[in-house]
């Protein structure tokens, strides 16, 4: 059972969340997957989503690579939702820890997939701790870069077509790092 931990809405009108639960139950218009640049969804969230949604997110992608070649941290790719109750996954490159660049290709992820909602006309967008999980990126600074690129890209695009994200976290030490970030950077808690 999803539980909304925060929110905000942010001085353009967008209402940003914390909630805890399940990213693949997430009534929103788009989840982010947090993906590779192959689109090979065979561990973490990104097996999670196709296990869930069904062997037609795993087959777009396919034809997505075909078509369009590796996707880059700046411009994720989107396929439909399968069975999920989304209308997209948005497949968002996260950056592996020890790479290089780490909290650069994060944000960079983070905002191109914000900049894709918009492309798609979204109002709703729900995102994972990118990279948090196998990619080994630490959970706090990860917490900081997601939470300062969504802020960012409002400030950067005041009349976003997107009224809601939510930062949808499963497990509780993850929960836990985003909370702090969050209550660091002076976020109001919800009255």
């Amino acid at each position: 059972m999803d539980q909304l931990l925060v929110e905000h809405v942010l001085p353009t009108g967008q209402q940003l969340q914390i909630v805890q639960g399940d990213i693949t139950q997430q009534k929103v218009d788009a989840i982010v997957n947090a993906a590779n640049s192959n689109l090979k969804h065979g561990g973490g969230v990104a097996r999670v989503i196709v296990q869930k949604g069904g062997q037609v997110i795993q087959s777009e992608s396919d034809i997505w690579i075909l078509k369009h070649g590796a996707v880059t941290h700046e411009e994720p790719a989107y396929t439909s939702a399968g069975s999920l109750p989304c209308r997209y996954i948005l497949h968002a490159v996260g950056p592996v820890w020890g790479e290089g660049d780490e909290d650069e290709k994060l944000s960079s992820a983070v905002y191109g997939s914000l900049r894709l909602g918009d492309q798609l006309a979204l109002s709703s967008i729900a995102l994972p701790a990118i990279s948090t999980g196998i990619f080994g990126f630490p959970k706090e600074r990860a917490a900081y870069v997601i939470l300062s690129s969504i802020l960012n890209y409002f400030c950067d695009n005041s009349s976003s077509g997107l009224k809601l994200v939510t930062v949808t976290l499963f497990d509780q030490p993850t929960v836990a790092a985003f909370l702090d970030v969050w209550n660091s950077m002076g976020v109001e808690k919800p009255k």
